[in-house]
């Protein structure tokens, strides 16, 4: 027999009142510019991005200093064997970080912390990642979405007195908004935060609290009940993980990162003075939101360093491997994987770096650059370590404490490849940074036609959106028809003798900025208010648009590295192969906008749905235990005792 799915106290809401909530919580207006949605719109804007953007000396200096103290730490202090043997980082090593300062890499110098750039701060989260991804994790959930950065975004003087001296040195930090039966749907969040006198009194479970089982300080998204006095809505609370109520009832375990400290965090009556509120009362979401278009690079700068790691390792075994007489580097099967780790790795790190750097200097509205990062490099990074899985074989396949106890090198590509598969999921699904990216990118119809594609507006609206959307796209369609990347010597400076010619692949950009921005046009003047179940054909719209951004931050990059010397042939070189690759993959995508299978698709859901292919279901055993399929989340007091601990 089943048992209940859901918990009780789960809000129920329509679609439509889910949609209303996530688009409340969107920056709805682009007060600076947007390389990234000027490309979904066809307007290719080089000028944004080129010349590279470049940090300050000093901020150098600083960054430089840090990443070389961090690195003699990850060489001499973290064995990232014990780490995956023991799933737990060792205390000594977490108090080791505290001591180089590295809680406090974003955090102002004023509150105790280093002060790094986000090219420095990702950069620092690339090498600590590559000595153990756990820790990388950790540092990430504490700086990227914990406390700090809310504070630092939102919170009042006196929360940044009190909490960022804590948070650079001693205190751990973790971000819940996640509930057993919320996931990225934040309209049916259960949490309550009820007002009670000048504090909040929390009730709830958080689910997958990265952090949660040794953090000292929480950010913790609630409801409040709208009341005479109080607005309501999602709320944002800095909660001392200690105080009376809170109960961690679970360390989670995963495929990978297991070191991570993952629980489940329990609230019974837990109060919270309303001084620790970040933020008015239903500005939690909003908050989140913004928070995230930074913290989202911290993802794609670990794969980042997964990805130089798997070329090193790729360099070296396939160097060595032999196989009918020669290396099997020199086989075209296992080189052209080579070929895609290194080009892929170059470009990842343009995107990252690119988009860090646009950060730092906060003349652009990075929110799409930032999602796109996130989702091309979750994606691309485990693509890479599962090639370097089948380039290794059998060894890629067996544990490095097998390999080791056998008499070779120990070497953990299966761990990394189960360490990043989380990165397609958290911080945002790929399925939800689709549908994010989307909404983006589409925005601009949609505050020009939206009345005219909503079947719940009245006539009055759509006469006045449809007049507003005949001069929006008498402007804009005849823009999308021809352009530079037409004209043979366009972005001329990027066809430099003895290397290869990348103007050529800056004009396949332009030209697939404008294609994009049509079939985006033409999709909704076909589906109008249904494009938006049209899941698929925007996911591919959004790859697209992914794969001319990395091809654009190659290019300046490589552009970037010659005009100072540094590698320049070498980087024009990778540049131009990963834009090759890059081009097959977006010319496929395109075919793919219209020629698909997601109608069939559909129909054979409905039918598994529907039970018609139970019969296919036969002849196996179900291994799976009893149990509900979501736990019930109820508030009420804790039934397990607390595995929470703190690290000090």
């Amino acid at each position: 027999m089943s048992a209940p799915s859901a918990p009780k106290n789960t809000p129920k809401v329509t679609e439509r009142e889910a949609r209303q909530v996530a688009e409340a919580a969107r920056e709805q207006d682009w007060r600076k510019p947007s390389f990234a949605k000027e490309l979904f719109l066809g307007r290719f804007r080089l000028d944004l991005i080129h010349p590279h953007p470049m940090p300050a000396v000093d901020d150098v200096r600083r960054g430089e200093a840090f990443l070389a103290r961090l690195r003699d730490f990850c060489e001499t202090k973290i064995d990232g064997a014990l780490i995956e043997r023991e799933a737990q980082i060792p205390d000594e090593v977490i108090n080791g970080l505290k001591e180089l300062g590295a809680l406090g890499m974003k955090i102002d110098p004023k509150y105790g912390g280093l002060g790094l750039t986000q090219v420095y701060y990702n950069r620092a989260l690339s090498l600590v990642g590559s000595a153990n991804p756990a820790i990388g994790a950790l540092l990430s959930a504490h700086q990227s979405i914990g406390v700090p950065q809310p504070l630092k975004l939102f919170g009042s003087q006196e929360q940044k007195d009190t909490f960022l001296p804590r948070l650079a040195r001693t205190d751990i930090s973790a971000f819940l908004l996640t509930e057993p039966d919320v996931g990225s749907d934040p309209a049916r969040l259960a949490t309550s935060a009820v007002p009670d006198g000048s504090d909040y009194i929390l009730d709830g479970v958080k689910l997958w609290t990265t952090n949660g089982v040794v953090a000292d300080l929480l950010v913790v998204m609630a409801r409040v009940p709208k009341s005479d006095g109080h607005k309501g809505g999602i709320t944002a609370f800095v909660v001392e993980a200690d105080a009376p109520g809170i109960t961690v009832e679970n360390r989670n375990a995963f495929m990978g990162l297991r070191g991570i400290e993952n629980g489940v965090t329990r609230f019974h009556r837990v109060r919270v003075p309303a001084a620790n509120r970040i933020g008015p009362e239903g500005a939690g979401l909003k908050i989140a939101l913004t928070t995230l278009n930074t913290g989202r690079l911290s993802l794609p700068a670990m794969c980042v360093g997964a990805g130089k790691w798997c070329l090193k390792i790729a360099r070296e075994w396939s160097s060595v491997r032999e196989q009918w007489g020669r290396p099997v580097a020199r086989h075209e099967a296992v080189g052209s994987k080579i070929s895609f780790i290194a080009a892929t790795t170059f470009a990842l790190e343009a995107v990252v770096d690119l988009a860090s750097q646009m950060a730092d200097e906060d003349r652009n509205d990075i929110r799409i650059e930032a999602a796109l990062a996130k989702l091309y490099g979750s994606e691309m990074g485990c693509l890479m370590a599962d090639e370097l899985v089948q380039i290794r074989g059998g060894r890629g396949f067996e544990t490095a404490a097998s390999l080791a106890a056998r008499g070779e090198r120990a070497v953990p590509a299966e761990q990394l490849l189960r360490d990043l598969r989380i990165n397609r999921i958290f911080e945002g699904s790929t399925e939800i940074m689709h549908l994010l990216i989307a909404r983006e990118a589409v925005d601009a119809h949609l505050k020009v036609a939206g009345d005219l594609i909503d079947p719940e507006k009245p006539l009055s609206a759509k006469a006045k959106a449809g007049a507003n959307a005949a001069g929006f796209y008498a402007r804009w369609l005849p823009q999308l028809v021809t352009g530079p990347g037409q004209l043979p010597r366009t972005y001329s400076e990027f066809h430099q003798s003895g290397h290869p010619d990348l103007s050529a692949h800056l004009r396949f950009v332009e030209r697939s900025s404008r294609k994009l921005a049509r079939s985006t046009f033409y999709a909704m003047s076909r589906w109008q208010g249904r494009m938006e179940t049209k899941q698929g054909f925007l996911g591919r719209i959004v790859d697209i648009g992914a794969e001319l951004f990395a091809m654009s931050a190659a290019c300046v990059r490589a552009e970037h590295l010659r005009s100072t010397g540094e590698h320049g042939r070498e980087a024009y070189q990778l540049a131009d192969a990963f834009c090759h690759q890059s081009r097959v993959r977006t010319e496929e995508l395109f075919t793919r906008l219209w020629s698909n299978t997601d109608d069939l698709d559909r129909r054979v859901v409905d039918a598994v749905l529907a039970g018609s292919y139970t019969w296919l279901e036969e002849g196996v055993v179900d291994p799976s235990g009893e149990g509900p399929w979501i736990a019930d989340a109820s508030p009420g007091p804790a039934a397990r005792g607390n595995v929470h601990r703190t690290i000090r």
